[in-house]
């Protein structure tokens, strides 16, 4: 079964900056589709984040690429959120999903706090 797991949520003052990682047990040659969530505490819809394909093509939610960026490390089989100068309203639990060879496969999310 394959496997998705997210880390690196923590609680950071506004204005602070958070690497988020997702690591999967799924070989890069079934990789289709790698994409960030946030789902809210208040409010919460399930917002789409980011996301990188197998050819490398990256796309970002308008609202956020100025702060955000994703990256990709094909040996380790993860991909990285950098989140540069957080605000309050980006306090969420932080989804990883997965597109693959065989159907989707979600993380179970990491938190992600920005608090003074």
């Amino acid at each position: 079964q394959v496997q998705v797991v997210e880390s690196g949520g923590g609680v950071v003052q506004p204005g602070g900056s958070l690497r988020l990682s997702c690591t999967t047990s799924e070989t890069s040659f079934n990789i289709y589709y790698m994409g960030w969530y946030r789902l809210p505490a208040v409010g919460g819809q399930r917002e789409w984040v980011a996301g990188i394909d197998r050819p490398g093509t990256i796309n970002y939610a308008d609202s956020l690429k100025d702060r955000f960026t994703i990256s990709r490390n094909n040996a380790q089989n993860t991909v990285y959120l950098h989140m540069n100068n957080l605000r309050p309203e980006d306090t969420a639990v932080y989804f990883c999903k997965l597109v693959h060879r065989d159907g989707t496969t979600w993380g179970r999310g990491t938190q992600v706090t920005v608090s003074s």
